[in-house]
């Protein structure tokens, strides 16, 4: 059995409410500045965790860029169950944190959330053209990535921005990680969920899962993008090939075993990332 076929999610997340608060805060800044860094986040979008030792809260960014984060006087403590500050002093917080809290009160096993409007993932929450993983390092999109339409549920009265302002867009949007919206406690089954004429959303047990997800999520957009453009050129070349450009999709056991992979070896794409932070003047983190 390979090195990495055991993957430390659920030792991580049993030891989750042992962190160090001051430690996990520090590194949730510096989860800001990778986010930024690898152009997942600019001015917009955001990240969160759940509270080490109150499960009942979380913790993120007040209302400013991801990479100006630099110290916890900018971040921000949140009740779960409807998204307000546990200070009523608190400053500006972001208008989209009902993303974080309802998937934190929804999902139990959810330590860390992120959200982003990267770029190269625009293209598949603005056409009918479905996200796949088109390889190995994007294993753990699995074999469907749902696209989450605000659009249907808008209620009369409701602020048409496409953002998630309160806790019924944030649930319905959380219910969208599940097969099964409708049960009691939904099943976690999606990692990724792409949200119409707006970006995405991901999550993880902890922050290194979480990021690895946001940044692969946006590299296979990429990917598939330019596979996409490679095959529409064969066809044009070859008009008796195959009408389809789309990438053929990995089987189930690959997918599953790519996850496995890809969480069993997320730890030294992070420490590179947080080396370049660190080495960045840009980036600053007083913990």
């Amino acid at each position: 059995m390979d090195w990495y076929s055991h993957p430390k999610a659920k030792v991580r997340a049993a030891d989750w409410g042992k962190q160090d608060v001051a430690e996990l805060k520090r590194k949730l800044i510096t989860a800001n500045h990778i986010l930024h860094n690898q152009d997942v986040v600019d001015a917009y979008g955001h990240i969160s965790v759940r509270h080490p030792q109150n499960r009942d809260v979380y913790i993120m960014s007040g209302y400013m860029a991801p990479a100006l984060v630099k110290s916890s006087d900018d971040l921000i403590e949140y009740y779960v169950n409807d998204s307000s500050t546990v200070d009523p002093n608190a400053k500006k917080g972001y208008a989209e944190r009902f993303i974080h809290g309802e998937m934190f009160r929804v999902y139990p096993e959810v330590n860390c959330v992120v959200h982003s409007h990267a770029e190269a993932v625009l293209p598949y929450v603005a056409a009918d053209v479905r996200m796949m993983a088109v390889f190995h390092m994007a294993g753990f999109l699995g074999s469907e990535v749902p696209v989450f339409d605000v659009g249907q549920i808008y209620q009369p009265g409701d602020q048409q921005d496409m953002l998630i302002r309160n806790t019924r867009l944030g649930t319905a949007l959380a219910k969208y990680f599940s097969r099964n919206p409708h049960q009691e406690a939904p099943s976690l089954d999606h990692t990724v969920v792409l949200m119409k004429r707006h970006g995405y959303t991901t999550h993880g047990v902890d922050i290194e899962t979480a990021v690895y997800r946001a940044i692969y999520t946006k590299i296979n957009a990429g990917v598939q993008s330019n596979a996409l453009l490679i095959g529409n050129v064969r066809n044009s070349e070859h008009p008796g090939s195959s009408p389809s450009a789309l990438p053929k999709p990995m089987s189930q056991k690959m997918l599953e075993d790519c996850e496995t992979m890809n969480e069993g070896t997320q730890d030294k794409p992070w420490a590179l990332w947080v080396a370049e932070v660190e080495n960045n003047s840009l980036y600053v983190n007083k913990g």
